[in-house]
């Protein structure tokens, strides 16, 4: 899977506001390259949501294990809830990982190496072995971001 190929998918699902920084719109430099998934019907960015949904191209202060600064190499980072975490990891979002995968490992479905005690889960270079599930984990995220908004703006 490619950045823009995981970005159409994303964008295609309903209600979705797809960011993506660049040098001149007033974003942080740093998230100049990535992307950012919001549930957002109006179109408008949720001032107090976080996203559903982010796609990394670079190292974050703190966040290096997973190397993102090799060439073409980026990560998806999704809020998949509890039962998915557990569903992938074995364990809860809130237990202490018992070995968790290599962060910097292509193409396997792993906790966040910064955000998994919220349930968050990342996947490096999506491929051949983790397409099906990672956009599965998308769809799912989406649901669970859907639902928060509702529930919010019922």
């Amino acid at each position: 899977m490619t950045i823009d190929e995981i970005i159409d998918f994303v964008k295609g699902l309903d209600g979705v506001l797809a960011l993506r920084p660049g040098p001149d719109d007033g974003s942080p430099e740093i998230s100049c390259g990535d992307a950012f998934f919001f549930c957002a019907p109006d179109g408008v960015v949720p001032k107090t949501t976080q996203p559903f949904a982010t796609i990394v191209t670079k190292n974050y202060p703190g966040d290096e294990g997973s190397r993102l600064d090799r060439p073409d190499t980026f990560r998806v980072n999704i809020a998949a809830g509890r039962e998915a975490f557990i569903s992938w990891t074995g364990h809860a979002p809130s237990e202490p990982a018992v070995g968790d995968l290599d962060p910097s490992l292509a193409d396997a479905v792993m906790a966040h190496p910064v955000y998994g005690s919220a349930g968050w889960l990342a996947v490096v270079n999506p491929g051949r072995r983790t397409d099906e599930a990672t956009r599965e984990l998308l769809r799912d995220a989406h649901r669970l971001a859907r639902a928060r908004h509702e529930r919010r703006t019922g």
